[in-house]
């Protein structure tokens, strides 16, 4: 109900709040029809995406999606280290903290390049358009006596979720994948495999507009969110 509420807020308040945004600043586009439309679109589709949930939880959570659709402005690298800071305070078992990082800019589009190409061709298409790509890497072993870490993946999905939702925070928008080529990856980057496991790329950005996508998935960018009732997936006491 909030969502729909908010929605509608959103809605009605649009055009009156739009003349005033653009004017704070003659270097902002003047304001049009099209203009009006590519903003609106990114706060319907933000609003359509507000999980409806029964209890109320934490923003971070009711409002965290993963969006294809990223706009062209870019991540301040100083902006990147927090989120990384955030991750680094993940839970883990043995305080191991099994987690690395390897991520380019799309400034620096040499490199950014390399990430797009490891990518299924599916995640390409849109995953170019981001304004951040990396790769999150588990580290197969305990530092103590070299013993497999079989939490590790768990761990680093951790680490990911708190980076996301602390990017989250800061209007950034995270959109993790598995659909990867994991021999190119090991070998673009040289990872020793002795050591990490690539488990899985992640795409961040500012939020972009649908249109700018294809129809399957600007379908998928459109369309409410739906999650399992908790019955099929909650317990207690025995399974069934």
């Amino acid at each position: 109900m909030f969502r729909k509420q908010l929605f509608t807020k959103v809605n009605a308040l649009f055009f009156e709040t739009a003349q005033a945004l653009f004017s704070n600043s003659l270097a902002q586009p003047p304001i049009t029809e099209f203009n009006i439309k590519v903003n609106r679109m990114t706060i319907e589709s933000k609003t359509i995406k507000e999980a409806d949930t029964k209890y109320e939880l934490h923003d971070l959570i009711t409002s965290r999606w993963s969006p294809r659709a990223f706009s062209d402005k870019p991540i301040e690298d100083e902006l990147m280290q927090e989120f990384f800071e955030a991750a680094s305070w993940a839970p883990s078992s043995m305080n191991e903290q099994p987690w690395a990082y390897l991520y380019a800019h799309r400034e620096d589009m040499e490199n950014f390049e390399r990430f797009v190409n490891c990518l299924a061709e599916a995640n390409q298409v849109w995953a170019k358009d981001s304004a951040v790509l990396m790769v999150c890497l588990a580290k197969k072993n305990y530092d103590y006596k070299g013993r497999p870490n079989d939490k590790a993946h768990h761990d680093l999905g951790m680490a990911n979720l708190q980076l996301v939702l602390q990017a989250q925070h800061r209007d950034v928008y995270g959109h993790m994948m598995g659909g990867f080529d994991k021999e190119k990856t090991i070998e673009t980057f040289e990872i020793d495999t002795e050591v990490y496991d690539p488990v899985c790329f992640m795409a961040l950005g500012y939020l972009g507009n649908p249109d700018q996508l294809n129809e399957k998935q600007r379908k998928g960018e459109t369309s409410e969110r739906e999650r399992k009732k908790l019955s099929e997936f909650v317990f207690k006491n025995e399974l069934p």
